[in-house]
């Protein structure tokens, strides 16, 4: 199964470590894991996803991180409607006989061309994770040279405001 979880963070020096030390200490593999300054200035949102067990691990991870000083919310995504993407840039070696054949491939995917050598095109697409890894396996045929992956960055579909000046919750 996998866990999304977003934590809305103090944004202070040592607070992803500690973050992360605390997936360590319970044994549990970050698949992703995204940061970024979020709508409020000082306050970072992380998007961490990992594979669990079962619901009860996600428990139990949110309970854990809901006790960090610099965590304000934690929020499981797991089971809710969510928007969720990932951007990756891929470098592919090119040859005058296959570009046509590889710009065939980036059309239905949305995906768009970013960088043009005389050897290599590196293409930049953003989706589902899904729809990522598919992308990936269509283009390595052609030889990928460099791959970059951001990890899943996600929130819950709608947006509703809460009663505190200072936080947003998304519903």
């Amino acid at each position: 199964m996998k866990g999304i979880l977003t934590l809305t963070v103090n944004n202070r020096p040592g607070v992803l470590n500690r973050i992360t030390n605390l997936f360590t200490k319970r044994n549990y593999n970050i698949e992703s894991i995204t940061v970024g300054a979020s709508e409020q200035s000082g306050i970072s949102r992380i998007t961490v996803v990992v594979h669990v067990d079962d619901a009860m691990q996600i428990e139990q991870m949110t309970k854990q991180l809901n006790k960090q000083i610099d965590i304000l919310k934690v929020t499981d995504l797991s089971s809710q409607a969510i928007v969720a993407r990932e951007l990756a840039l891929v470098k592919v070696m090119v040859s005058s006989q296959t570009r046509s054949e590889i710009y065939s491939v980036i059309e239905p995917f949305r995906a768009s061309v970013i960088d043009v050598g005389r050897e290599s095109l590196t293409i930049q697409i953003t989706g589902e994770t899904e729809k990522i890894e598919a992308f990936i396996e269509l283009i390595k045929p052609f030889g990928i040279k460099e791959l970059a992956r951001t990890g899943t960055t996600a929130f819950q579909r709608g947006l509703q405001l809460s009663n505190s000046p200072k936080s947003v919750t998304i519903v």
